[in-house]
């Protein structure tokens, strides 16, 4: 080991790296002129192809195997950080808890694909599912409004029970077929459905726990903090709890189990492993968060229609999952960075972004269908080898 390998494989090859993506990312959402935020973006890319030459990437890797409670704090900091330090922009607020939503839908989707192996291109619907549940819930009952989120996971979690055999009884495209027509048979239901509001949609309530409600700004002193500030601090705790429940569990004989049934069917009936039982578990642990995930970002919004919850949405989160890695959950929470910020801040793209995703999941799939960061083979036990 060299000596810098030697100096970066402590708590400083931690947090360097983080504290240099905090300053970046700061200076990425502050950024207005897109000159700038193109030299920004180029910027990045450079230092990320000299990192991967000079083997600046590997030495991370092995301060994050080593330190990774550490690098999980980093990374808590560096979301807690730019939440300040944007305490009053509305925009950038938002983008942060559009990111945190998003990454915690696409857990639940690696958690089928990646784990398990089961296909799933309506995961914006049951994400949608989450959000209607928490809009009619709001406005229609007197439970109390936390109460909300989990039932949005668990109503996404019964929908998905729909599909459950169609899902168990095909595989490979036939089952990706089988979820493409749920989700566009979802999106016709909510444009025909009156109770759902039709194709204007239906407001939703603010959160309101113990009195405080998330639709009103923060008062500190002589200052007055954005709304999306309360919202961001509870999305960063379901995104830390969604991330800790399958990063566990990947690492538990349940996915050692699920990753057995996604190598090899065959193999696994034959060692005693029920293939329908864990498909079942992947399926419905995956629509469970979800659900929770959409709940959220409904309330966030504020107002929710089929517009939000369409086919494209799926194939969004489906592009995420590609590009950061199936079966990665780090890659999972880059890629979500990368597939909505960039497309947001920097316009000439914007109107093009769908083709852009296609086109990168092409890419992915041809050059590296791997992803940027690809899942290390596990051992026969704990985490990943």
């Amino acid at each position: 080991m060299s000596r810098a390998a030697a100096i970066f494989s402590g708590p400083l090859g931690c947090i360097l790296p983080a504290f240099l993506l905090l300053a970046w990312s700061g200076f990425f959402l502050t950024a207005e002129d897109q000159t700038s935020i193109l030299l920004s973006l180029l910027s990045l890319a450079g230092f990320l192809l000299a990192a991967v030459r000079l083997g600046w990437v590997n030495i991370l890797r092995e301060a994050i195997a080593v330190q990774e409670r550490l690098w999980d704090a980093c990374l808590i900091t560096i979301m807690l950080a730019l939440m300040i330090l944007f305490r009053e922009d509305h925009y950038n607020l938002f983008l942060l808890g559009t990111i945190m939503a998003y990454a915690t839908a696409v857990l639940g989707l690696n958690v089928q694909l990646g784990y398990a192996g089961v296909l799933n291109f309506s995961c914006a619907s049951f994400f949608g599912v989450g959000g209607y549940t928490a809009a009619l819930l709001l406005s229609g009952t007197d439970l109390p409004p936390l109460l909300a989120l989990p039932l949005g996971g668990a109503v996404a979690a019964l929908t998905g029970c729909v599909l459950l055999l169609p899902v168990l009884r095909t595989s490979g495209h036939y089952a990706a077929l089988v979820t493409m027509a749920f989700a566009l048979l979802f999106r016709v239901f909510l444009d025909v459905s009156e109770w759902f509001g039709g194709p204007q949609g239906i407001p939703v309530a603010p959160l309101t726990i113990a009195g405080l409600d998330f639709s009103q700004g923060i008062l500190w002193g002589d200052a007055e903090f954005s709304f999306y500030l309360k919202y961001d601090l509870l999305l960063l705790l379901v995104l830390c709890l969604a991330y800790s429940i399958t990063r566990r569990l990947e690492r538990s004989w349940i996915g050692l189990a699920l990753d057995a049934v996604r190598s090899d069917e065959v193999a696994s009936a034959c060692f005693g492993i029920h293939i329908r039982r864990w498909k079942i578990t992947a399926f419905t642990l995956g629509n469970f968060l979800s659900g929770l995930a959409g709940a959220l970002y409904a309330m966030m919004l504020a107002y929710i229609s089929p517009a939000n919850f369409t086919f494209a949405d799926s194939l969004l989160f489906l592009s995420i999952l590609l590009l950061g890695g199936i079966g990665n959950i780090q890659g999972v929470l880059v890629a979500t960075v990368l597939v909505v910020i960039v497309p947001e801040k920097f316009q000439v793209i914007q109107e093009y972004r769908y083709l852009i995703y296609s086109a990168l999941v092409l890419l992915m799939i041809v050059f590296r269908p791997v992803g940027l960061l690809p899942r290390k083979p596990r051992a026969y036990t704990g985490s990943p080898a």
